[in-house]
């Protein structure tokens, strides 16, 4: 019978060893009547043996599942209420495989479940699996699995990935209404243009009379864009190709993020989001356990603009050669004094954690308030062009109808 060496978590702490087993499944199940947690396991001495354990594994989905944020959060908050009930990793995966809804989390559950069953660490097997987690999962999963404190990091992770869903909801919601007053007002504009206006000049000619100024501008503009449409369009790809192509180059990104942080009103919004995703996930992984240096790198490589993961860099660089952290981000002049403040307030009191996730409370509260100041000047303001343009449109069809029956009458 094949000899499997293990480490597990225990009552009463890390446990290593050896035991007798037909095959994977059984040494697992073997552990779990001794309640204990293993995150390695392993077949002493024999490749043929492993070899014959990875052909036994069902059939996974070819290339990596992505999932969604939302799925992510889903799965995420049902793995942390297993485990923290008290049922292990396997048997926990075992649950989630069960499901009845067939959706990613489903797959995701079978396929990490194959893999933790081989003896793969839950946090090595989500890497390999799904790349939807982020290094940051990983890293922390990680550390949970070496200290014990899986449970309480998954429901830490919970947090986290709620407040970063609402964090992108609010952005995301806020212009939802102007786009669509956006695209009524083009639409409006071309209804008038490409069809009210030539049936009315139609009408016009019959009886003998001539357009006002304004709509024989028109009228000409939607002769050119009838004749022309399709080059328009065919400019329009060619110049989205190019500026998509422009984007992906390494050294366009940051003078492109630079740019969307300079913008009016859309600047300050992105600031702010960058300041609550940056505080919550600092807090998130120094309330984890993990050392600064550590936390800052996993922090560099969960932020999403590229000209603020440049200026990251250098803080980086201070902090690793001795520097606090409040006078690293005082020197990169990308953070507010008011952050700076409570920064430096966190690291004097010594609960650096606590005092980034109240800081990250207050910058989420500004935001939700630049929010709601920009979809209530923006709203108004699409409004007021829109009923500018619709206005101009309606005066000339009532000047060219009145110019008609002026015509008729004579």
């Amino acid at each position: 019978m094949p000899t499997f060496s293990y480490s597990a978590h225990g009552p009463s702490g890390v446990i290593t060893g050896q035991l007798a087993a037909s095959d994977r499944a059984e040494a697992m199940s073997l552990l779990g009547k001794q309640r204990l947690q293993p995150f390695k396991l392993e077949q002493s001495g024999s490749t043929a043996a492993a070899a014959t354990s990875r052909s036994a594994l069902p059939a996974a989905p070819t290339g990596p599942l992505r999932l969604k944020l939302a799925q992510v959060l889903l799965f995420t908050e049902e793995l942390s209420d297993l485990l923290g009930a008290g049922i292990q990793l396997e048997p926990a995966l075992a649950t989630m495989e069960r499901r009845r809804e067939l959706s990613g989390v489903k797959t995701l559950a079978s396929v990490l479940r194959s893999k933790v069953r081989d003896g793969m660490p839950f946090s090595k097997a989500v890497a390999a699996t799904s790349p939807s987690f982020g290094h940051l999962f990983c890293a922390l999963a990680t550390a949970g699995e070496a200290s014990g404190t899986l449970p309480l990091i998954l429901r830490r992770q919970v947090a986290y990935l709620r407040s970063l869903a609402a964090l992108r909801s609010k952005v995301a919601f806020a212009l939802i209404y102007p786009a669509f007053l956006v695209v009524a007002a083009v639409s409006v504009t071309l209804l008038f243009i490409v069809y009210l206006i030539p049936k009315l000049t139609e009408l016009l000619d019959s009886t003998g009379g001539s357009l006002p100024l304004g709509a024989q501008i028109i009228l000409k503009f939607s002769e050119v864009f009838k004749a022309t449409w399709w080059m328009l369009g065919l400019g329009i790809f060619c110049l989205f190709i190019a500026v998509k192509a422009w984007l992906k180059k390494p050294e366009s990104q940051v003078p492109w993020a630079r740019f969307l942080l300079r913008l009016p009103l859309f600047g300050n919004i992105l600031k702010a989001r960058f300041y609550v995703q940056f505080l919550e996930t600092m807090s998130n992984l120094l309330g984890s356990g993990l050392p600064m240096v550590q936390a800052m790198q996993l922090t560099h490589q969960a932020i999403e603009n590229p000209y603020f993961q440049k200026e990251f860099e250098s803080v980086m660089r201070h902090v690793g050669e001795g520097v606090s952290l409040s006078r690293a981000l005082d020197r990169s002049a990308i953070f507010p004094p008011l952050l700076l403040d409570m920064v430096s307030v966190g690291e004097q009191t010594g609960d650096l954690s606590a005092a980034l996730a109240k800081a990250a409370e207050r910058f989420d509260r500004e935001l939700a308030q630049k929010v709601e100041k920009l979809s209530a000047m923006v709203q108004p303001l699409i409004v007021c062009l829109m009923a500018g343009m619709v206005g101009i449109m309606a005066y000339l069809m009532i000047t060219t109808i009145f110019q008609t029956i002026s015509g008729m009458s004579q």
